[in-house]
């Protein structure tokens, strides 16, 4: 039986963040200070060319106000709260402006709607395609409407009333779509890096925690095998007794440093070290040890191979009543092999399972499996690209 296992994956939801808050407020700003002012002037210009009596001047104006009120909450993203009023401010001065003013040039009765229209269309949740059909025909009918009424004919009148009005508005709805596209792409990009930023953090986390668990929980079980031991021989032989209970003073003090050194990013196994220390402890448990060891370790490797051979120390004192551990460290991998195991079945070790992750990032591969009642841990990470006589040469040289 024999199991591989999996890589870490990860499923974290997009959501809104300080970033993706901070984008939008700059992309607020660009366009208040840059095409307000225009709109604005624009409009003002159109008011005040086209109007020929104050009346008309305060109608225009109201639907100017529309357009830059509609313009400020749109770049807001809050346009939906001020849609309504606006559509319809700037729906009742198209007609007012295209029958009472100069009907051979009417550019300031749409463009209030041409400019709220654009705005709104593209960020109605749904039918956005048959608004914009609507106002676009809703435009073209109001300007035949006044050809009619006030007996106008020709192409210029056709042309001036109808064609170029509904034909600015349709423009103007359909470069808005690319736009409202542009700008949830955005927002798409913000919402994945705040993703990968919050991955990253749990990443972190997890690594900590793992480390963490390495460090304390292998020290715990072998103060309590030490402190178990002790007890027993506490009348019989108060020497070794004392040496028990120095060793586990010492032991806990190390444990400290190591935990100052994770805490501050600065932890790193010595395998040397971690071999010397799962023989004494499968020795003090009477376990017979048998190491194989070649001559020389690849550096990369050197501390997973460390916390793999702590995790399966830790789990052979733990779990196993193994009577004989053999230990294979080869210059890129290890292999662990125990007997004393009961059941066939390949146990839940959550230890093994988290490290396995952490191996598979290093580009590693960790293999667990139950061999004829033992148990066998194997982490294998690839050799390093092979370096030329002559590349050694040069870097010797250097």
């Amino acid at each position: 039986m024999e199991i591989l296992m999996p890589r870490r994956t990860f499923q974290s939801a997009p959501r809104s963040s300080d970033a993706d808050r901070m984008s939008r407020q700059r992309f607020r700003r660009l366009n208040l200070t840059i095409f307000l002012p225009l709109l604005a002037a624009v409009g003002v210009y159109l008011v005040a060319r086209q109007a020929q009596t104050w009346q008309q001047a305060c109608v225009l104006g109201l639907g100017l106000a529309a357009a830059l009120i509609a313009f400020e909450r749109w770049t807001a993203g809050d346009i939906g709260r001020v849609a309504v009023p606006c559509v319809g401010v700037a729906a009742a001065v198209w007609p007012f402006g295209v029958l009472t003013i100069d009907h051979s040039s009417p550019q300031a009765a749409y463009y209030a709607i041409a400019i709220v229209g654009c705005l709104t269309i593209p960020q109605l949740p749904r039918h956005r395609g048959p608004a914009a059909f609507g106002l676009v025909a809703y435009v073209a009918a109001i300007g035949g409407w006044a050809l009619m009424v006030t007996a106008q004919s020709g192409v210029v009148a056709l042309i001036a009333n109808v064609i170029i009005p509904s034909g600015v508005t349709a423009i103007l709805v359909g470069l808005m779509f690319p736009n409202k596209r542009f700008y949830d792409v955005m927002a798409e990009l913000e919402e994945a890096r705040d993703s990968e930023a919050e991955l990253a953090v749990i990443r972190e986390r997890m690594r900590f925690a793992s480390d963490l668990h390495d460090i304390q929980g292998h020290t715990l079980h072998v103060v309590k095998l030490k402190i178990a031991l002790a007890q027993k021989l506490i009348r019989s032989d108060t020497r070794r007794v004392e040496q028990e209970l120095a060793e586990v003073y010492a032991l806990i003090g190390d444990t400290i440093i190591h935990t100052k050194a994770l805490a501050y990013g600065q932890r790193k196994l010595n395998l040397s070290a971690e071999l010397e220390n799962a023989r004494n402890l499968l020795e003090a448990a009477g376990i017979r040890i048998r190491v194989e060891r070649s001559p020389e370790v690849g550096v990369c490797a050197n501390d997973l191979l460390g916390q793999v051979l702590r995790e399966t120390t830790t789990n052979i004192l733990r779990h196993s009543r193994a009577k004989l551990v053999h230990i294979d460290l080869s210059a890129h991998s290890i292999s662990v092999l125990n007997d004393g195991v009961a059941d066939e079945v390949l146990p839940e070790l959550r230890g093994l399972a988290t490290l396995a992750r952490r191996v598979s990032d290093g580009g590693g591969e960790l293999i667990v499996a139950i061999e004829d009642k033992r148990f066998r841990t194997t982490a294998t990470f690839p050799p390093p690209p092979a370096i030329s006589a002559r590349e050694a040469a040069e870097g010797a040289h250097r």
